[in-house]
């Protein structure tokens, strides 16, 4: 019979990789998935604070006590009307964020990051 010390080791490396980018890329859907819901949750409360007529700088505000742990300077705002004059009773008004995250997963970085998620909320003013 022939010695099989190593097979083991051999075997070992031969599945890390594979295992690691599992594990990454699960990681990075939750990372992703978070950053999604945390921003479909902010767009529905600015897009309410729209719809009430309030002001451009109270919404700014409500989205970045919203949006928890994102960085905020990787967020692209935009309020449709942008004048609170223009949001009279019965038209619409939308909210829509924009934002950059970065793969932690090696190879995948170098493809597809930065990714942008986009959110729009559109609600009737009151």
């Amino acid at each position: 019979m022939k010695s099989e010390k190593g097979q083991s080791m051999v075997e070992t490396a031969l599945i890390l990789p594979l295992l690691l980018m599992i594990l990454f890329g699960i990681v990075d859907f939750g990372r992703i998935f978070h950053a999604f819901l945390t921003l479909d949750h902010a767009g529905r409360e600015a897009a309410r604070l729209a719809s009430m007529q309030k002001s451009n700088a109270d919404i700014t505000a409500k989205i970045d006590s919203s949006i928890g742990g994102l960085d905020s300077s990787k967020l692209t705002i935009t309020i449709t009307p942008d004048d609170i004059a223009n949001r009279t009773s019965g038209k619409e008004a939308s909210v829509k964020l924009e934002y950059k995250i970065n793969f932690i997963t090696p190879f995948v970085t170098s493809l597809a990051s930065p990714l942008t998620l986009t959110d729009t909320t559109v609600m009737r003013v009151e």
